[in-house]
This record gives C-alpha cells, structure tokens and sequence, in this order.
C-alpha cells in the first residue's frame, strides 16, 4: 500500500503557495511526487510507480489539474504509473530527456523483463536536451543529464516563476539519496560518471537546495555536500565506509 508525505518546503520572498506530496509505492519504495501551485489548483507529477491510484487520488483529493508527467529516467519502478495516469487524463504529457526516452518502450532496457515483467509506457510527448531551461505551469525548469545510474538519467531544477532567485527543488530520482546514491551496477551504470556528475552539477547548488530523491528520505545539497560517504565534495572518492 503506497505511503503518503507531505514535504516541508524551506520559505523564502516570493515563493507563491506550493504543495508538495510524495508517494511511495511498492514493491521498490520508489517516491513519486505531486508537485502543486495551490493557488492555481495545478499540478505537476514526478516518476509515477506503481501505485498509481495513489496518484491519482492525491491529485483528485486536492481538487488540482494535472499539466504533466516528468520523468527523471526511465527505469520501470519510475515508469509503471504513467499509463494509468495517460488514461486518465489522455493529453498529460510525458517529458523525458532524450537520452532516455527509449527506455519507455522497451522492457529489456528499463529493467522489468528482468523481473518477469514486460512493462511499458506510452512514448514520451516531449524529449528534454542537457541544460534546457523551460517554463511550465507556473513553474522554471532547468535540465541537467547526470548519467552514471542510467544513461540519460536527469535532473530537475525547479523554481516557481515568481522566485528563481532563491534555491532550487532538485527532483534527483536515482542519483543522490540522503547519505548515498545511486547503483551504477545496471548495464549503462558508470560511478565516475555519476560522482563527475553529482559533484560538478549538483553540489555547486545552494546549500539550502532541497533534494527530492527517488527513494527515502528528502534532504539538502549542504547536507550531502559535507556528509554523503560515496561521493565526497573533491575528487578524492568514496570515503571509507568501513
């Protein structure tokens, strides 16, 4: 049964009324968020799982209007919600970078073949480049491919239009957990590529960044900056976890 955060988001000047639910769905304790402008009764969904009805029932409860499903890669336990949520409302449009974007269709590659499955999505709507910066629903997006746990795999700087002086959400799915990150033992996994990549687009970040992780806990780029044992602010690797 899909458990149910409501995520405290730090307040700066002129951050407009947000609501921010994270949904996690088993069997992988995978999050997917509802990302809302309550004040516009809109909404935006983040890797949606396996238990989509969760999804939909936040997004209903709320009395919101979903505007898109963003994908952060395209991994199955990321994925498995967007066909439901495509029926529901047939013209959400998915966005995926484009490195990514066949992971959708093909099971060998978004892993669920190796679980017996042979999961599938609907194609993507709209592909993102690297460092694409773009506005929807309210919102101010910035890409950025940091490859390592899957190989297009991004993430999403987000600002509410009204404030993108102040930090970003970073919505990271698999690549920087609370105290880790993500494995790079998949077929397209790399740990240099992953820690180049935390460490040269993700720590220069404002401290006060909150991070959104596709599993566990939230936490902040300050947070893992000075204290992620795998991947240490200079490049001296992983520190001893011993």
């Amino acid at each position: 049964m899909a458990h149910l955060q409501q995520i405290d988001m730090p307040s700066f000047p002129g951050r407009p009324p947000l609501s921010l639910t994270c949904i996690e769905s088993s069997p992988f304790a995978e999050n997917s968020y509802v990302l809302a402008r309550t004040d516009r009764g809109t909404c935006l969904v983040f890797d949606p799982g396996f238990e989509p009805d969760a999804i939909i029932e936040v997004i209903e409860q709320g009395g919101l209007e979903p505007q898109a499903i963003l994908l952060t890669h395209g991994h199955s336990d990321h994925i498995a919600g967007n066909a439901a949520l495509k029926a529901k409302w047939p013209d959400l449009p998915i966005l995926v970078g484009e490195s990514e974007a066949v992971k959708l269709i093909d099971p060998e590659q978004n892993l669920s073949r190796g679980f017996g499955l042979e999961l599938v999505s609907p194609p993507a709507d709209r592909t993102l480049s690297d460092r694409e910066r773009f506005e929807l629903a309210g919102f101010v997006f910035e890409v950025h491919e940091i490859p390592g746990h899957s190989s297009g795999h991004v993430a999403f700087l987000v600002w509410p239009e009204e404030a993108t002086d102040g930090p970003p959400m970073v919505f990271a799915g698999d690549i920087l957990f609370r105290g880790s990150i993500g494995r790079t033992d998949f077929p397209d996994g790399s740990f240099p590529m992953l820690a180049s990549g935390i460490r040269e687009r993700l720590y220069p970040l404002p401290e006060a960044s909150l991070v959104l992780p596709g599993h566990g806990e939230p936490t902040t780029i300050g947070h893992e900056r000075t204290t992620n044992p795998y991947v240490t602010a200079n490049d001296d690797g992983p520190a001893d976890l011993n």
